[in-house]
């Protein structure tokens, strides 16, 4: 075979290898599909719900959208890329890159730094709480073995309307400390409002079991020398927990010895009757706590119920001296300026010494 011949034989080799070589550096050009090839590579159909790349590149959104839009947006995002919000509240992908797009940081509904902070309950001043606490632990013995199972026998077994004269004798026999206290605050009107009821139920009352006072409309006053110090200026006393006579004030405390010189009954000279006045007082102040006890039942913290109650109570009967309760403090709670809401053990049931001693 001649060159020639030989070389028709190599030309259809060199033009194929011409004509890929064109293909690899040229523009697309279309080709039979391979079976196989256009098996695995063929791409699903998109649905109707969800957008192509150029309606999403083609879609108005805003440059600086607000918080509902950015939860619109980040539920959407959520929604077209099957990316829901792990359970924990971890924001997602879509969420983050959301946020580092439009500058919108991920609104969390937990914590809202548009919301106003919470408002603060005032606290008590407690400095020695430990030891109050052990106070009113000693206290709670007693009421529960001893004074409380005794007043629901007196309940039981005195009626009503003899119950309600005990407490107004009792009641009566506060009104000269009074009227002496709401004079050394300034209040000469209450002064006399106290020594009228004082006299008028002592009279017509016979000796104050009946209280015609009230029903004449003379405004029953209550003040203590404790209560006095505290117009005078000493506002807020540290709290304390006085055995067997309860929640106090150190001011309070104080205040007791000021008052007890006044006591009525300190100037009765008969050892078995002022102990027996004094123990029947204790028994109807007990009765008139009945309504307390089922607050202190349902209380997590009943040494912090009773001091935080009594301590708003206590303020608030110092504030209103120069401040009378008006019509815009109707609704407020009872305990804080009625005294048979939270009654509180008086200085006529300190053991002390008669003034006038007992002749032998």
């Amino acid at each position: 075979m001649s060159s020639l011949a030989r070389f028709r034989f190599l030309l259809p080799l060199v033009a194929s290898v011409a004509l890929a070589a064109c293909a690899g550096t040229g523009a697309p050009k279309d080709r039979v599909p391979s079976p196989v090839a256009d098996t695995v590579t063929a791409p699903a159909p998109q649905t109707a719900d969800v957008p192509t790349a150029a309606e999403a590149d083609a879609a108005d959104v805003p440059a600086a959208p607000d918080t509902a839009v950015a939860i619109e947006a980040f539920d959407e995002a959520s929604r077209v890329a099957g990316d829901a919000t792990p359970a924990d509240g971890t924001p997602t992908q879509a969420e983050l890159d959301y946020a580092d797009l439009y500058g919108d940081s991920i609104y969390d509904p937990v914590y809202d730094p548009t919301l106003p902070e919470a408002a603060q309950m005032p606290r008590s001043y407690d400095p020695w709480e430990p030891l109050n606490r052990k106070v009113f632990a000693f206290n709670s013995a007693v009421d529960r073995g001893f004074a409380k199972p005794l007043a629901q026998a007196y309940a039981k077994v005195v009626p009503r309307p003899i119950r309600l004269g005990v407490t107004n004798f009792f009641h009566n026999l506060g009104q000269p400390v009074s009227a002496l206290n709401a004079l050394l605050q300034g209040r000469p009107k209450a002064a006399g409002q106290s020594l009228g009821r004082f006299l008028l139920n002592s009279t017509l009352g016979i000796g104050g079991i009946f209280d015609p006072a009230s029903d004449a409309k003379i405004p029953d006053q209550s003040a203590d020398f404790g209560q006095t110090m505290g117009v005078w200026g000493w506002r807020n006393s540290r709290y304390l927990e006085l055995p067997l006579f309860g929640p106090r004030t150190l001011r309070d405390g104080f205040g007791l010895v000021g008052d007890a010189p006044l006591s009525p009954l300190r100037q009765v000279g008969d050892d078995p009757v002022r102990y027996g006045l004094q123990g029947l007082q204790l028994v109807d102040l007990r009765t008139r706590l009945f309504a307390v006890d089922s607050m202190r039942e349902g209380a997590t913290d009943e040494y912090a119920l009773i001091r935080d109650a009594w301590m708003q109570r206590r303020a608030y009967q110092i504030q209103s001296v120069r401040r009378p309760r008006g019509e815009e403090e109707e609704n407020l709670p009872d305990y804080l300026y009625q005294d048979d809401a939270m009654p509180t053990v008086p200085v006529d049931v300190m053991p002390v010494v008669p003034l006038s001693p007992t002749p032998p």
